[in-house]
């Protein structure tokens, strides 16, 4: 703008100065053309007054250098010229001026030299005897002028450029130095030119309004990154070329990566699963895959994003379903360890009670069989109890109502019931700690620690022992069982507390039980939002501790 300000200027000064050159030398040689012509008026009304008076005679005194005189007769015959001879000239009646002059009794004309350098005016007039006076004088032309003026022209159109280009200069930088000092962070409060205010108040509220949508936009983008965010699916977006565009931090987490650096989105994971799901949506097709990842296993679920028919881009959701996974690996095994503990029972039942039908087994024999048949009855009663138990821990389908119970005493009462069974392995029990309290169901705390002291007497060798400590963590109630038992091996105490888990099957089958005590412990302590802990050297001691 500045420059183009500057031009225009420059030449509009430039043309002004070139025309203003122009007319005033217009006017100036008009002026004395003019000047010129009233002179030869003059000069030829006194000398046809001289002339009717004197005659020719009168031009023998008379002396006119720059001026030529000329006395033709009525027929164009030239009688005297003051510069040549007049029997040397031609008859003159066809010249402009003489035809006007004998017509008007004035005449006048103009005739330019073959160079257009100069130019002469003629005045001719009809005299009272007949005769024609004519007088004339030369003049240069305005292109003749020039060229004189060549020389002191160039030298004034030399000073009136440069002071052109600096007046220029300087009037398109103060026209706009307040253009560039606007303030468009409040344009209304600038006051510059009046022609610019409506345009300022243009830019004002149009600022308002790009304000405005930037504040939505950034509402919408905070808005949308606030649920992405929380989002507990992984989520990205990638153009048509597989660029990716945006993502969550969930998505990252999930894949295990860092950060998404990589401009490609198949780079983020190299799976065969990951990349046809990325595939089939970019060619139109929603698609859907399991992918698994270490321990790990996710749905991915890709939808392409379409624009007047044609794909330009895509979403993918991630969604961590290894705990769906997991749990539907735990029904398999779950049913099928269900199927395996009831068939046992059931086919021994059946064995006996087929030997019984039969009425040759001997009356002792049938009561042994009869003993056998009520022991593996009880198992199974014993299997679908625990097995009730498991089922309403995991669905919560109990309606108990909670209450403060007191741990130690509870814990008392549970080594009463489980006497019998510390006898007979000479087992010393250790009571030990303070009253503590949980706000809980007393029936679901009572078959944890039940299952808990259980599992302590079965595995526990002759003579061993058991301790049970009970006290407050950082006002956290804590109860800890110990004993000295076979021990669980380090590679089996992530396991132990799974259903139907046991860790030496031969071992377990000796001393009965249905698999399920630790998993009911388990589940107990997540109704109660507790965490357990368990500690155990194979061949000396186990201890698990529960910090509610």
């Amino acid at each position: 703008m500045n420059r183009k300000i500057f031009r225009s200027s420059f030449f509009i000064a430039v043309f002004v100065l070139m025309a203003s050159i122009f007319m005033i030398l217009s006017v100036l040689f008009n002026f004395f053309e003019n000047q010129l012509q009233n002179e030869l008026k003059d000069e030829m009304n006194y000398l046809s007054h001289a002339v009717e008076n004197e005659g020719i005679n009168f031009f023998e005194n008379f002396d006119s250098k720059k001026k030529r005189i000329t006395l033709m007769d009525i027929n164009g015959q030239v009688i005297f010229d003051n510069r040549i001879n007049a029997e040397k000239l031609d008859n003159h009646l066809n010249r402009e001026e003489i035809e006007e002059a004998i017509k008007n009794d004035y005449g006048i004309s103009i005739r330019y030299s073959d160079t257009f350098m100069e130019k002469t005016i003629y005045y001719a007039k009809k005299l009272d005897t007949g005769n024609i006076l004519r007088i004339s004088a030369t003049q240069y032309t305005i292109f003749s002028i020039l060229l004189d003026l060549l020389r002191p022209l160039a030298i004034v159109l030399i000073i009136a450029f440069s002071l052109s280009l600096f007046l220029s200069s300087k009037i398109s930088k103060s026209i706009i130095k307040p253009i560039n000092d606007i303030d468009l962070n409040n344009p209304e409060n600038n006051i510059i030119y009046e022609e610019l205010s409506p345009l300022l108040g243009k830019i004002a509220e149009q600022k308002r309004t790009i304000n405005e949508q930037l504040k939505e936009a950034v509402k919408k983008q905070e808005q949308f990154r606030l649920i992405t965010e929380n989002m507990r699916e992984g989520f990205l977006i990638i153009d048509k070329n597989a660029t990716l565009l945006t993502y969550n931090t969930s998505a990252l987490k999930l894949l295990e990566i860092d950060s998404a650096k990589e401009s490609s989105v198949l780079m983020l994971n190299r799976t065969k699963d990951f990349r046809e799901v990325i595939e089939k949506s970019l060619d139109g097709k929603h698609s859907e895959s399991i992918m698994t990842q270490g321990e790990h296993s996710y749905n991915l679920i890709a939808n392409p994003v379409f624009e007047d028919n044609s794909v330009i881009g895509a979403v993918i959701v991630i969604i961590d379903i290894t705990e769906i996974v997991k749990r539907e690996d735990l029904r398999r095994e779950f049913t099928a360890n269900v199927s395996h503990e009831l068939k046992t029972p059931l086919t021994s039942i059946s064995g006996f009670a087929e030997l019984m039908k039969t009425g040759e087994v001997s009356s002792e024999t049938v009561v042994d069989f009869s003993m056998s048949i009520y022991n593996e009855a009880q198992r199974l009663i014993t299997l679908v109890n625990d097995i009730i138990k498991i089922s309403e821990l995991d669905e919560k389908s109990f309606e108990y109502d909670r209450e403060d119970v007191e741990l130690l005493s509870l814990s008392k009462e549970i080594i009463k019931r489980l006497r019998s069974e510390i006898d007979k392995k000479n087992i010393s029990v250790n009571i030990t700690g303070k009253p503590v309290l949980v706000w809980g169901v007393k029936k679901i705390l009572d078959e944890m620690l039940y299952n808990l002291f259980d599992n302590a007497i079965k595995y526990n060798k002759e003579n061993g022992s058991i301790v049970i400590i009970t006290s407050y963590d950082n006002e956290r109630a804590k109860i800890i069982v110990k004993d000295t038992g076979i021990g669980i091996p380090i590679s089996h105490q992530k396991r132990v507390f799974e259903r139907f888990y046991r860790v030496d099957k031969s071992h377990s089958k000796k001393i009965g039980g249905t698999g399920l005590g630790l998993a009911i412990v388990k589940h107990a302590a997540i109704y109660h939002n507790a965490d357990i802990t368990l500690k155990s050297v194979v061949g000396k001691e186990t201890e698990i501790t529960i910090l509610f």
